[in-house]
């Protein structure tokens, strides 16, 4: 066991995951323990390459991060590499969901078991997350849990209801978890973040639809463009700093103003609709 803190990672063959633990093993400069389902191997051994050629240890585990049994698995394997009290960050990077809607039309409804399978994956496994680390030891004293969202809880996107309603419910485990961890010098914060490329939304979508997704992310966002996974990554980072220590329970804003521009948008089109109809 090196005398260097961990970040733990689950989620981490690609994508944001990815993305945060090769920033983290660089900077600040720690051990990473990273979890994945397999199904993107190439990415994920990539991940364990940059991290390797940065003097920090990798282990990556493969295995489904996002149920009770698959904690646990995890949680004994970073206890037997890492040892107790070492775990600075953990950032919860799950994103096994369906999308559908919820009453029959032309499409099959949601199943139960679609909709345990999202919440358990984007949701519930932040407590046993929490839970598992906290009743094997594995928590460095003032370590930073993160998880991550997206404006969907301020919408009402497209067959993506049952994502809402785990990230609004990941959001209420969060502050819960604040109040009780937080006695123990310990932070847990939720990150919300607008659309990044990653692996995944290009595997989903054809080029065609990704064109139209950035220029949708021009017009939302301010600084028209679409956000980064590195500009994700590095502000993770300073999360983990002592600068950062009296974020608590919040959801902490990395939209670059996505939803400020988005309710201008929707003020303007009304204003040109009264216009018109003058």
């Amino acid at each position: 066991m090196s005398g260097r803190p961990w970040a733990v990672i689950v989620g981490a063959s690609s994508g944001t995951g990815a993305a945060i633990a090769a920033q983290v093993a660089r900077q600040p400069g720690m051990d990473v323990f990273g979890m994945h389902r397999g199904r993107y191997l190439e990415q994920a051994a990539e991940v364990e390459r940059q991290v390797l050629a940065t003097g920090r240890r990798m282990v990556m585990l493969r295995g489904d991060a996002g149920t009770p049994e698959g904690v646990a698995r995890g949680a004994d394997a970073l206890l037997a590499a890492a040892g107790p009290r070492t775990v600075k960050l953990f950032v919860h990077s799950l994103a096994s969901a369906s999308v559908g809607r919820f009453i029959p039309g032309e499409q099959e409804p949601l199943h139960h078991r679609q909709l345990h399978r999202t919440f358990e994956s984007m949701a519930h496994s932040f407590v046993y997350w929490a839970q598992a680390l906290v009743t094997r030891d594995l928590l460095a004293p003032s370590a930073r849990l993160l998880g991550l969202t997206n404006p969907l809880t301020e919408s009402l996107l497209h067959n993506c209801g049952a994502i809402t309603a785990a990230k609004a419910a990941l959001e209420i485990y969060v502050r819960h978890l604040a109040l009780e961890l937080g006695p123990l010098g310990h932070r847990v914060n939720l990150l919300k973040f607008g659309t990044v490329m990653t692996p995944a939304i290009r595997h989903v979508y054809s080029p065609e639809v990704l064109a139209r997704l950035e220029d949708a992310h021009r017009q939302l966002n301010p600084a028209g463009r679409m956000c980064t996974l590195e500009e994700v990554a590095r502000f993770v980072t300073t999360l983990v700093g002592e600068e950062a220590e009296w974020f608590n329970g919040a959801t902490i804003d990395f939209t670059g103003g996505m939803t400020l521009r988005l309710l201008d948008i929707i003020l303007n089109g009304q204003r040109a609709q009264e216009a018109s109809g003058r």
